[in-house]
Order: C-alpha cells, then sequence, then structure tokens
C-alpha cells in the first residue's frame, strides 16, 4: 500500500513538473487605439518579471517562456500601459489597443556631471557623414508605398449631419476599422503604389519609376495626379539632415549639428534590435512651441548610427490645424557603412477646424527592398524626376496580382478599408458632395468630356459694362490626351457688347513638355495688368473685372504660343502676339514729337517673345492635360526674356526691343523661418506710347497681396527700364514663441520690403498726350529708389494676416499715403 501510494504522488510530481516546464508562447498585435496604426518598439513584458520583449516596426510581438506570470503588460512612452491576462502552458494571440496619454510632463532628473547621453550624441555627430545615405554614390531600391485617409474624431454633432444621417448603414461598420476598442474612423481613401526609386550624388539627382498603382478613394478618376504624389518621393524623411522639411515647414532634426541648441535628451536604456545593440535616447525640443520633434531614437552602439526612431510634432507646436504628426523609421546598414531606411511610417491628425466637424486622419507607409548601392546611371537617366509607366493604373488588375506585388499583405482591416470605400462611392448624397467639392476646387463642372466654367468669372460689374456675365467651356482628358479645345462668352449690359474667346491646344510630347496653343480674345481690360503674367492668380484676375477701371481698353488679340523642355531644368518658349489697343479713357501719342497733327488715340502692336525658363531641380507634376510646378527644392527660378516689336506685320505700328530678367528664390532660415526674394529687371530701347512699357502694380484696396506695391497708387508709376527687389519674410513662431503670454495665441510675424528704382526717357515722356500721371508728381528715378517697408502678424484665428505698412518715399505725390494697414485672409498650416 505504501509503494502505492508513493508511486501515486511521484506521479502527481511528476505531472507537476510537466506542468511548469510547460511552454507558453504569446504572439499579438499592438496597434494605436486612435488610428489603428501599429505601434513599433512597445515594451511587452510578464507582470513582475524581467521576460519580455518589444514589437517589431509593424506593432507584431511573440514571447516563449517556460516562467511566465498570469498577466502581460504592453507599455510605451506618451502611452497609457494596459495589462491582460495570459493562460498558462498555451500558445495564445494575445493583442493591444494603447491609448495615448492626454498629457506627459517630463520627469526632470539631476544628476551630477555630464549627462550619459551627450557623449553618444557627440559621437552620432562625427559619424555622420559616414552613415548618412547621401555619402553613397547611388543607390536604388524597390518601394511598395500605401496610404490611407480616414475621417476621425466624428462627434455626436457631425453623426447628426443629415449627409451622416444618410450614410448611417456605413457607419454603423465603422468600428471595425479602428478595432474592438479603438476609435471609430471613416475611410476616404486608399492607395497602393509600386516604384523602383534611385538616387545619385554629384550632382544630386533622383528619380522615382512609379511601376504600378492601385487607387479607390472618393472623386478620384483618372489618379495620374495622384499616382505622383503617393510615392517615395513624398515620403523620403532623412534625419540625418539638419532641417527636415514636413508639410513646407522646416523642423530641426534631433541629430542636427547643433542638437544642444534645440533639445533635451535622457539616456534611458540599452537594448539589443536584432542583433544591433542599442542605446535608447529620448528627446525633447526646449521651447515645446518651436518646429522640433519629440520621441525615441535607438543609436546602435558600434556606429553610432540611427537604428530605429520615433519622432511627433504635437499640438503644442506652432502649426495650424494639425493635432499630431508622428514619423517612424527602421534603418538597415548597407555593404558600404552608410544605413538606408528600409521600412517608414508616418501619421498625420488633422484636428477640427469647429465642434461639429470631423477631424482627419492620414497615415502613409513605405517598405524598401532590392537595394542596389553605388551604381549611378548617366545624369540623364535622371532627367525625370517622377516617371509614370504606361499602364501605371492597377484597378484594372485582381487581388491575387496585387498580393505579389505588396511587401507584405493586407490586413482584414485594410481589407474592409476598400469595401467601405466602394459603398460610400456609390451613395447618391455622397456623389453629389464630391461633385460639388470638385467644382469649388477646380473651378470647373466637368459634365463627360468637356469642363463648364470657370465660375470665379461667372458675374461682374465696372463703371464701364455695367453688369457682365461669362461662360464657357473646355474640353478634358476623357476628349482627348493630345488636344484641348475652349472658348469663352461674355457680355455687358452697360455697353452692350459681347466678348469672347477661343483657343486650341495641342500637347506634342509628354515626356519632354511641349506643347502649342493658339488663341483669339475679343474682350474689355485695363492697362498696367499682365493677365499672362498673372495667370496662376486666378481670385486676383478675377478680382480685376470689378470695380472702377481708370485705364480701360478694349482690345482683339490673337496669340500663339510654343513650348518645349530641352533638357531638366530648362525650357524655352516661343510666342507670336498681335493685339488692338481702343481705349475708353483719355489717352493720345504723337507718332511725330512736336507735329500736332501726328496725335493718335489707338494703335496696333505685334511682337515676338524667346523665353528661357531655368530650374535646375523644379518638381513638376503632369495632372490630365496639364503640367503643375510644385517649386525648386534648393535652386533659383530664373527667367530670361526678349520682345521683339515687329513693325508693319499685321499692321503693327511699333519695332522695339525690350529685355527681362527675373529671379525667384526662397531662402530658408532655420529658427528664424524663411524668406522669398524676387530680383526683376527690365530695359526698353525704343520710343513707346506708355500702355506698352513697364507698368509697376499698385493697390488702392485695403487687401495685402503679396506681388504688388501695396502702398503704391494705381499707374503711379511706369518706366523704360528698372530694377525691383521684393523680400517677403516669415518669422514663423520665432519671437512670438518665447513670449508667455503670446504662446497660446500662435500668431507670426512676417517682414516686407519692396525697393524699386527706374527711370523714363524724356523722348518716351514726349509723346504722351495726355500725361498718364498728375503734373505735379515725381517719376520714378536711379538716385531715389520707390521703397516700402513693412511689418505684420499673420495666423490671427488662424486665418487673417494684418500688415502695417509705410512708404518711404515720394511723399509729395498725389494722394500718396504714408502709411497702410492692410489686411489679407489665408490659409496656412
Amino acid at each position: 500500500m505504501n509503494a502505492v501510494m508513493r508511486i501515486f504522488f511521484l506521479f502527481l510530481a511528476f505531472q507537476a513538473f510537466l506542468a511548469g516546464a510547460q511552454t507558453t508562447i504569446v504572439r499579438g498585435k499592438v496597434t494605436d487605439a486612435s488610428s489603428g496604426d501599429p505601434l513599433p518598439f512597445v515594451n511587452i513584458i510578464f507582470k513582475g518579471t524581467s521576460i519580455g520583449t518589444t514589437t517589431d516596426f509593424d506593432g507584431n510581438y511573440q514571447i516563449v517562456t517556460s516562467n511566465p506570470t498570469d498577466s502581460l503588460i504592453a507599455s510605451y512612452i506618451g502611452y497609457k500601459p494596459r495589462t491582460k491576462a495570459v493562460v498558462k502552458g498555451r500558445e495564445q494571440t494575445i493583442n493591444f489597443q494603447l491609448e495615448e496619454e492626454v498629457t506627459r510632463l517630463r520627469e526632470v532628473v539631476v544628476v551630477a556631471g555630464e549627462n550619459p547621453a551627450f557623449p553618444i550624441l557627440r559621437n552620432v555627430i562625427r559619424n555622420k557623414e559616414r552613415n548618412d545615405k547621401r555619402s553613397l554614390s547611388a543607390y536604388e531600391y524597390d518601394t511598395y508605398s500605401k496610404i490611407e485617409i480616414d475621417i476621425d474624431n466624428m462627434t455626436e454633432k457631425f453623426r447628426n449631419k443629415k449627409i451622416m444621417q444618410k450614410i448611417t448603414r456605413v457607419l454603423d461598420s465603422v468600428a471595425v476599422i479602428a478595432g474592438e476598442d479603438g476609435q471609430p474612423v471613416l475611410p476616404i481613401f486608399i492607395s497602393e503604389s509600386i516604384s523602383r526609386f534611385y538616387y545619385r550624388s554629384n550632382p544630386d539627382m533622383k528619380l522615382e519609376n512609379i511601376k504600378e498603382t492601385k487607387i479607390s478613394g472618393l472623386g478620384f478618376e483618372d489618379g495620374s495626379l495622384t499616382s505622383q504624389l503617393i510615392g517615395p518621393t513624398f515620403q523620403e524623411y532623412n534625419f540625418y539632415k539638419n532641417w527636415l522639411t514636413i508639410l513646407e515647414k522646416d523642423f530641426v532634426s534631433p541629430i542636427a549639428d547643433g542638437w544642444r541648441l534645440y533639445y533635451e535628451y535622457d539616456l534611458m536604456d540599452s537594448v539589443y534590435i536584432g542583433e544591433d545593440y542599442c542605446y535608447r535616447i529620448d528627446f525633447y525640443p526646449k521651447n515645446p512651441q518651436a518646429l522640433a520633434f519629440t520621441g525615441t531614437m535607438w543609436i546602435t552602439k558600434n556606429e553610432f548610427a540611427l537604428r530605429q526612431i520615433e519622432a511627433t510634432i504635437g499640438k503644442q507646436a506652432n502649426l495650424n490645424f494639425i493635432e499630431k504628426i508622428k514619423i517612424q523609421q527602421e534603418l538597415m546598414p548597407t555593404e558600404a557603412g552608410p544605413w538606408l531606411p528600409v521600412k517608414n511610417r508616418v501619421l498625420i491628425n488633422i484636428g477640427e477646424v469647429r465642434d461639429d466637424w470631423a477631424g482627419m486622419l492620414a497615415k502613409f507607409y513605405t517598405s524598401n527592398k532590392n537595394i542596389v548601392i553605388n551604381k549611378p546611371k548617366e545624369p540623364r537617366f535622371y532627367e525625370k524626376q517622377i516617371l509614370l509607366d504606361e499602364g501605371y493604373i492597377l484597378n484594372q488588375y485582381d487581388d491575387e496580382h496585387w498580393n505579389q506585388l505588396r511587401h507584405e499583405p493586407l490586413s482584414e482591416t485594410e481589407k474592409t478599408v476598400y469595401k467601405m470605400i466602394d459603398t460610400l462611392t456609390n451613395i447618391p448624397v455622397v456623389r453629389t458632395y464630391v461633385d460639388i467639392a470638385k467644382v469649388i476646387i477646380n473651378g470647373y463642372k466637368k459634365v463627360g468630356k468637356v469642363d463648364i466654367g470657370p465660375y470665379l468669372r461667372l458675374f461682374a460689374w465696372n463703371d464701364i459694362e455695367g453688369f457682365r456675365i461669362q461662360s464657357g467651356f473646355k474640353t478634358n482628358y476623357h476628349f482627348s490626351r493630345k488636344w484641348e479645345f475652349g472658348a469663352q462668352l461674355g457680355y455687358g449690359f452697360n455697353d452692350s457688347r459681347l466678348k469672347y474667346s477661343v483657343y486650341a491646344m495641342r500637347i506634342l510630347e509628354r515626356k519632354r513638355w511641349t506643347v502649342a496653343s493658339i488663341r483669339y480674345r475679343h474682350d474689355l481690360w485695363r492697362v498696367g495688368i499682365d493677365d499672362e503674367a498673372l495667370a496662376d492668380s486666378y481670385l486676383f484676375l478675377a478680382a480685376t473685372r470689378w470695380g472702377y477701371f481708370r485705364r480701360g481698353y478694349y482690345f482683339d488679340e490673337l496669340r500663339f504660343n510654343f513650348q518645349r523642355e530641352l533638357i531638366t531644368g530648362v525650357s524655352q518658349r516661343v510666342a507670336f502676339r498681335y493685339n488692338t489697343f481702343r481705349p475708353v479713357f483719355d489717352f493720345g501719342y504723337y507718332t511725330n514729337p512736336g507735329d500736332l497733327t501726328s496725335l493718335q488715340n489707338q494703335f496696333e502692336r505685334a511682337e515676338i517673345v524667346f523665353e528661357s525658363r531655368i530650374s535646375r531641380d523644379e518638381l513638376f507634376l503632369q495632372y490630365d492635360n496639364e503640367r503643375v510646378s510644385l517649386g525648386p527644392q534648393k535652386w533659383p527660378i530664373i527667367t530670361l526674356r526678349y520682345s521683339r516689336g515687329l513693325k508693319g506685320v499685321m499692321g503693327s505700328d511699333f519695332s522695339y526691343d525690350k529685355f527681362r530678367v527675373s529671379i525667384l528664390k526662397k531662402l530658408p532660415m532655420g529658427p528664424l523661418g524663411y524668406g522669398n526674394i524676387t530680383l526683376t529687371g527690365e530695359y526698353t530701347d525704343d520710343v513707346l506710347p506708355y500702355p506698352l512699357l513697364s507698368w509697376h502694380l499698385g493697390n488702392e484696396t485695403p487687401f495685402y497681396t503679396d506681388f504688388l506695391y501695396n502702398l503704391l497708387n494705381f499707374g503711379e508709376f511706369f518706366s523704360d527700364r528698372f530694377v525691383s527687389l521684393q523680400y517677403r519674410h516669415h518669422f514663423e513662431g520665432f519671437i512670438l514663441n518665447s513670449i508667455p503670454l503670446m504662446r497660446r495665441l500662435h500668431w507670426r510675424l512676417t517682414g516686407y520690403a519692396n525697393v524699386l528704382a527706374g527711370s523714363l526717357s524724356e523722348a518716351n515722356l514726349a509723346i504722351s498726350d495726355p500725361l498718364p500721371f498728375p503734373p505735379g508728381n515725381a517719376n520714378l528715378s536711379w538716385n531715389r529708389p520707390y521703397i516700402e517697408l513693412g511689418y505684420g502678424v499673420e495666423n490671427i484665428f488662424r486665418f487673417i494676416r494684418v500688415d502695417f505698412i509705410h512708404r518711404l518715399s515720394y511723399l509729395e505725390n498725389e494722394r500718396a499715403r504714408k502709411f497702410g494697414v492692410l489686411f489679407t485672409a489665408q490659409f496656412k498650416l
């Protein structure tokens, strides 16, 4: 009996031993409760032990142990920790969704001696050039990009809106997007793309070759523009640069050369990431409202290279509408030494503008594979910064094809996003609101192969025409991807005249953008406003149709234009223009000064124009039948123009030579903000009536306009030769962010300067009758430039700008204003 009992107890002990030695396997994923995005670098640990791990870049983790406890804790800086129960001895999946801390104060610990993070950071700076990918002669890789845009923070007021009530059947299933305990979001856009990205140094050039894309979203049809915006070109963040440009703002890197001026640092831990032993360093901006990051970076012990980083810009930074920007990046070394990013994730959370509106969440992800280094291609290979392969839109391909292209499969949530967007686009009220939004943004209503508009010019009133109506059309890319036709028809009820225009444009080549166009117009205009130079200022041109026409004239115009991109960054334009001039104001000029019988009050002019435009790194996007500039990155835009008057051609009255040069440059200045400078010069060598000379645009409205001389009266100065400098400075949060009572307002200072010097020859002055300006007015002189200086505050209530401008010269002129306060409304982040 005792022997039996002994055997029984031994059996129980053996079972207990087996149970104790049984392995527990826990795996899962950690996501953000608000956005549903995966959270990398989260600490996962069994409560009361040191057994644990950290999540990878995609938020996944796995722990295998024979000594578990009954609960698992997930914790990460900036988030509330969360605990979940564990069943011992089993294989199980435990997912976490972490909520952000509403407020999080940095613990200040005072220790003797130097901050232990500082020696590490000094080594990071010493090794920047060795670890920076820009030190490679070239690199290239395959990129998979994914973008999702959602409506979030949907309050009860927002849900009660009529349009939202009509789509409640979709909203009923929205919770699945964020997850079991996350916040509900409504997806409106998702895209994927496959690209090959190329870079070479010396000279600094890059190319993104977009192979295939898949786009689903409200209001998106062709997708050519969107396809160019969703790849790695616009999602590249290099923290080895001193300044990173995000949403057109310059943010200082936590490993910038002047790191101690902008950040505080804490050395928190040492940990293995893969096979790399790394220091974990947390960083915080010294000024919370500065354009700087808060976050964590992992620095390798051996190379002092950036292994991983999470950098966040919070709502306390001086940014409008942005609640948060979060950048997560994982880097790996190349065989040559420098590190390249292999995964990037960016989240931009846009807050509600009003209480009854919703917010917006934009999520970007890129993954890079098949990396090749130090094999540069010929410079001409990089001529197009963004190149679309034929058949780039892949909505025609099935899911199996995309499963082979993706670097990792879609999650169940992302599959649901595609289904929900398809459902939303088929709801009639949604289609109606999308169409209205398109009209507001584009100015035209699309009707099949034709766009009707523009609606900005539908109505106007001025003292010559009285009430004016106008409408027209232009064909779109559905009609043709090579031809575009358009026409406008207007009528003034006071002058009882029809005005009209017709044009045709032919796209001869897209790779090296080449277009030819011809246009004929019969209309009313005013002296001193060049509608060709102001073609991109739609609101200003529409506004010029209103009010009092001080120097109005009727004209007929025939214009031919040919433009071609010769090489990357250099384009050439040749134009021919013929126009008549029939003024409705008191105007005259002498064809033979001194001979009173030679007085004329109308003329005809024909000219040919040669224009070269040089912009070394300007980025262009092709959109339907248009080409859109996103501006240069480093280099200025230089424009050289020569105009030749063709006397006798089509009855033209004048022969002349006119030379013009302009230089535009953005000047980033780090913590001091940025400036925009424009230098312009023009020279005319012949005697011409003043409507054909250089007019300097004044402003007699209470509204500030960037490209005008805002205290100059209309038509106060014109010249046959001049040089001008226009400078605009935006201090961002500099100065005002350092004043405690001003920080909460988020106001930003601006600076302003206009300097204009030039002259008008006696011969050009002598032919005018009457004089184009009051007899007592002084005309522009080289020895006495016109100067106006100003300062202002922008971002008042996030939309308002107020400028205080002082006029420093020519104060004796009639109606000269010494000082002005001008206003404008603007949208800036």
